[in-house]
Parts: C-alpha cells; sequence; structure tokens
C-alpha cells in the first residue's frame, strides 16, 4: 500500500487538465479500481471509464442461445466456464433465457475453469457429445488452442466466442467522439499479445497509453504515466507493467494461436460487427466445429438477436458511452440476483463491479 500512495502522491502533483478522462479497457482493471476505492481518491479532475473488456457482456445473443439449444439435446453435454451460465438472452415469456434455466429444467450443463476439464468430461463420457462453449478474449483463447494443439477426443466439439481486445479500442478511436484522452490497456492481454499491439494508439491516433497490472500501485504507476503524458503533450506508449509484459509478447502463445484459430469480422452483443475481431476455427478442425456438426439443432437466430432487452444499456456501459449508474435497470430491475443485461452478470462487468462496490448513484468518483 506504501507504493501506492506514492504513486497517489505523484499524481497530485501534476498539473493536470480540468478534465482528463481515461479509459480502463480491462474488466480485471475495473474490479481492481472499484475494490481499491480509487475513484475516491483521485484528483477530481480525473474521470476513469470503464471499456470493452468483458467478455460476457459482449458475447453475441445468437452464441447464447445456440448453446441453450445444444445443451437440451439429451445426445449432448454442454459445458462453459461459470459466468456463461447466467448470461440472459432477449426471449419471449416462457423461453429458456440462460444455460442456468436450461439446467434447472435437466439440461446436461456444467460449469468448468480450465479448458482441460473439458477434454476430461470429453474422454469420460464416449457416448455423448460434449459442447464447449468458450467465450473470452485472447487470455481464454490461448489455452483453448493450446488445448486443440494438443489433440482432443472426436466426442469434443466447440462453440466458439472467442474475441480480440484492441479491434473494439480501435473501434472507439475511429468515433468522432471517442470520449476519452488516454488508455489503459490489460496487462494479461499484452503478456500474451505483448505490448506493441497497443502502439497503433499512440501511432494511429496521438493518444497516451500505457500497460497496467491489476494491483492498485500497478494501476497508479500506469495511470500517472498516461497523465504525465497527457500534461507534457507527449504521447507515447509506455509498459507499466515490464515483470510481466514483453513488448513482442510471448510468441510461442501467438504461433499456436494463428495455427488453431482464424481472425474474422465477429459481433459484439449490441454493438455489431467490428472488423477482425473474432476467432474462428481453421479449416482443419471443421470436424470439432458446433456450429457446423450441429446446424440444424442450433437453427436460425431470431430476427431479434443481438438486442439488448428493453430499458437495458450495456452495449453503452461497455463502450465507456454510459456510466453503470445511469442505466435506466441497474439496481432497480437489474441486479446480480435478477440480472436483465450481461454487464450485471460477471465479475469483470462493470454493472456487477459497480453494484459490489456499494456504488448507487451517478458520482464518477465514489467506486
Amino acid at each position: 500500500m506504501t507504493e501506492a500512495v506514492a504513486w497517489l502522491d505523484r499524481i497530485r502533483a501534476l498539473a493536470l487538465p480540468a478534465q482528463v478522462r481515461i479509459l480502463n479497457v480491462c474488466g480485471g482493471h475495473e474490479r481492481s479500481i472499484a475494490q481499491a476505492g480509487l475513484r475516491g481518491v483521485l484528483p477530481a479532475e480525473i474521470t476513469l471509464i470503464p471499456g470493452p473488456g468483458c467478455p460476457v457482456c459482449v458475447c453475441p445473443e445468437p452464441d447464447i442461445l445456440a448453446a441453450i439449444r445444444l445443451a437440451q439435446d439429451p445426445d449432448n453435454i454442454l459445458v462453459a466456464f461459470g459466468d456463461m451460465l447466467r448470461v440472459p438472452a432477449n426471449v419471449k415469456k416462457g423461453e429458456l433465457r440462460s444455460l442456468a434455466e436450461a439446467l434447472r429444467t435437466g439440461a446436461d450443463v456444467r460449469a468448468i475453469a480450465t479448458p482441460q476439464e473439458a477434454v476430461k468430461i470429453a474422454r469420460e463420457t464416449p457416448a455423448k457429445n460434449v459442447i464447449f462453449f468458450a467465450a473470452g478474449f485472447e487470455t481464454t483463447a490461448a489455452p483453448v488452442a493450446a488445448m486443440l494443439a494438443e489433440g482432443i477426443p472426436k466426442n469434443l466439439f466447440l462453440l466458439l466466442s472467442l474475441r480480440r481486445t484492441w479491434p473494439a479500442v480501435a473501434m472507439l478511436l475511429e468515433s468522432e467522439a471517442p470520449g476519452f484522452e488516454g488508455l489503459i490497456a490489460p496487462g494479461h492481454v499484452a503478456s500474451v499479445m505483448g505490448a506493441e499491439e497497443w502502439r497503433f494508439v499512440v501511432s494511429r491516433y496521438n493518444m497516451p497509453a500505457a500497460v497496467a497490472g491489476f494491483s492498485a500501485a500497478a494501476l497508479l504507476a500506469a495511470l500517472y504515466a498516461v497523465l504525465l503524458q497527457i500534461c507534457t503533450q507527449r504521447p507515447r506508449l509506455d509498459n507499466a507493467y515490464p515483470g510481466f509484459v514483453r513488448a513482442a509478447g510471448n510468441q510461442r502463445a501467438k504461433l499456436v494461436l494463428g495455427e488453431q484459430f482464424a481472425e474474422y469480422d465477429a459481433d459484439w452483443r449490441g454493438i455489431g460487427a467490428i472488423a477482425g475481431s473474432g476467432f474462428g476455427l481453421r479449416t482443419h478442425l471443421a470436424d470439432h466445429d458446433a456450429r457446423k456438426i450441429f446446424s440444424q439443432v442450433i437453427g436460425d437466430a431470431p430476427s431479434r438477436a443481438g438486442a439488448m432487452p428493453p430499458g437495458c444499456d450495456c452495449a453503452r456501459v461497455v463502450m465507456g458511452r454510459l456510466q453503470p449508474v445511469e442505466c435506466r435497470l441497474y439496481g432497480k430491475a437489474c441486479t446480480p440476483r435478477t440480472p436483465i443485461g450481461p454487464c450485471m452478470v460477471s465479475d469483470e462487468g462493470a454493472c456487477r463491479i459497480w453494484w459490489s462496490a456499494g456504488q448507487r448513484q451517478a458520482d464518477a468518483h465514489a467506486a
């Protein structure tokens, strides 16, 4: 904590502009910021904006509906990371709206923590189709790719909803009003893909940026780096997480990602397609592609798929356009016990994080 206080003192000593808005991309960063109460101790000029780093929040609704349909088939076992079980789909009254509801009706749905658990379940139940509903960003995609590289059982299939982080940030920066003047990039993604992947923020958009770790001190160090760049008007990319992040990242992990996955233009829930933002299975894995093998079970996506439930502002929260507390449903119809939108489900979702931190009203410095 002494180190965090030292960084906070450095931040307070800066001659800050009247308003400075910093986007923290990662849901893990947002959780650390809220748990440490950083907004409450930072200078009033600074606004920290939660960004699009919640894979559960951006998982397309057609993928959730496909997983629910696959889970209802008695020949299948559907496995997914725990948060995905509670993500609600926008369906008509009486229809199953989540994997958790499918589980309660008798579907064989299992929460797993690692890709290796999916392999283990498939090997132990050779008479069943085991479908791994894999949602996440690069740090999830890398171990899934490693699992594929090692070889998987014939009865294991993948329903992928894996996304790349930086294209969403690039889309924000391409807009006429990004809504922020500096960027804190996710350290865990950079540990895989490399700090240099975020160089475009500076070179293309002339915006200050720093890669950050996850402790209060590490976040404050990165924040100081970005604020110093703003104050001196010298944008650059700072690696404030050098103990874990290299400029080029993990070369072996990136090689395996490239061998198993191909990039494509992928949908983000409530946002639409983002160019080059998805990881899809390469053709040599077609026999394990759940979308191809079980296309008749999955069927077509409903025409309404992709829209948030009425009144839900999750998409605007994810893209940093709205504070969680400004959503019309926040704390009313939508709470962690009764989530309406995906941002209230995951512990990387800004709404869930703010609620858990006790934030109940629109005050950027109270969380």
